[in-house]
Formats: C-alpha cells, sequence, structure tokens
C-alpha cells in the first residue's frame, strides 16, 4: 500500500511509540523536525517521530495557489468553507499511517496523533474517529473544521487531548482554540487547554510542556 511520504526520526532504541505530526498550511514535514531533540525525552521513552507531507493543492483562500495542504479552504467560515473531501482523504491517509505503525509492532494505544494549524483539524477528525485506542491527541494553534462531518468512534470516548495556542496568533486567532476546547467538551471529552504570548508559531515553554504530556500518556 502506498503511504504519504514522511520524514521519519528514529530513537536511538527501538521504538516503543509512535507520534504521527502533521504540518500547517503550506508548510512540510520537515518544519517540526527541529524540536525532537528540543523535547529532550528521556532515552528510556524510545519514540518514533513521523512527519508526513501533504500533497499539494490549489488553495482557494490564497488566490488558488498551489502549495501543501491538507484540505482546501474557500473562505472564513470553518464550517462551510472546507473541503470535506478532502478533509476525509487526508483522514484516510493519516490513518494508513497508523496502520503502518501497528504492523511495525507499535499498538495502537501507544500511538499519539498531533497536528499543527491545518494539520490540528486532520488530526482531530482521524484521532476521534478512530476504531482502535489511541494515547493521544495534541492540537497545536489550529481549529476545529468541518465538525458536523465528524463520525467519532467510541474507542477514542476517554482520549487525552491537550489543545494549545498562541493568544498572539494573527492566521488562527485563539478565539478557534476556545471554540476547539468548547466543541470538544460539548461532544463529551476532556480536553486540557493552555496558551503561550506568542504567535502562529511554537515557544520554547510549550515545547517542554509537550514533552511533559507525550511522556505522561506515553
Amino acid at each position: 500500500m502506498s503511504h504519504l511520504p514522511c520524514v521519519e526520526i528514529e530513537p536511538n532504541e527501538p521504538a516503543s511509540a509512535s507520534v504521527i505530526w502533521l504540518h500547517g498550511l503550506g508548510a512540510d514535514g520537515h518544519d517540526f523536525e527541529p524540536i525532537v531533540p528540543e523535547l529532550r525525552l528521556p532515552e528510556s521513552l524510545p519514540i518514533r517521530f513521523i512527519f508526513p507531507h501533504a500533497p499539494s493543492i490549489p488553495v482557494t483562500i490564497n488566490g488558488g495557489m498551489v502549495m501543501p495542504a491538507w484540505f482546501d479552504i474557500r473562505g472564513m467560515d470553518l464550517d462551510t468553507a472546507v473541503d470535506e473531501a478532502d478533509i476525509l482523504a487526508s483522514v484516510n491517509a493519516t490513518r494508513a499511517l497508523i496502520e503502518r505503525e501497528i504492523a511495525r509492532g507499535i499498538p495502537s494505544e501507544r500511538i499519539v496523533l498531533a497536528g499543527f494549524s491545518q494539520g490540528g483539524t486532520i488530526a482531530l477528525h482521524a484521532a476521534l474517529s478512530h476504531p482502535d485506542k489511541l494515547a493521544g491527541l495534541m492540537v497545536l494553534s489550529s481549529f476545529f473544521a468541518a465538525q458536523n462531518a465528524l463520525e467519532a468512534h467510541p474507542a477514542n470516548r476517554n482520549i487525552p487531548i491537550h489543545v494549545f495556542h498562541g493568544t498572539e496568533d494573527p492566521m488562527a486567532p485563539e478565539m478557534l482554540g476556545q471554540q476547539t476546547v468548547a466543541a470538544l467538551q460539548a461532544m463529551g471529552y476532556s480536553p486540557a487547554y493552555k496558551t503561550y504570548p506568542m504567535p502562529h508559531a511554537v515557544c520554547p515553554e510549550e515545547i517542554a510542556d509537550i514533552s511533559r504530556w507525550l511522556q505522561q500518556v506515553l
């Protein structure tokens, strides 16, 4: 089976867990590669990091420019102006990476899904709809688009979720993070939420918090 091309970072010891981390609009799998050593994870927790590259497609909101994207965005209304078929295709591609990890010996409950910005939307849909229990879901500076298209699966009803957001974000205003948390709570989930005085980016304090959270769930 063909899979999305990925940047993969192996631990020094055989991996006992995996993190599949989706980048944002216009970026690629190399975007978060430098964060891995900054997480300073203990050798006793050997994690394989997988950073897939999104396909390049025309993005309407950016004048039809072709760029790496998990789905097309046609306008500012995130409930109606996103391409649900694109989202489903990206969710299925992410699910194929989960299945590949399972085939490589990583149990599903040792797999974390993470996503930044657009990638966070796909991580939300992929994790909450996955039919096997996952270790956790991490949503970074993102938004919960096409909520009505989500068919949540009970296998991940109690999945640990952490939403991170910047209070100075001009691309995905913090209100979108708050809306994501509220939507998840309305669906019966219990997400953790933390903000940082940063733009559409990551910061050292957030990286330290991500490390602690990964060690907690894995």
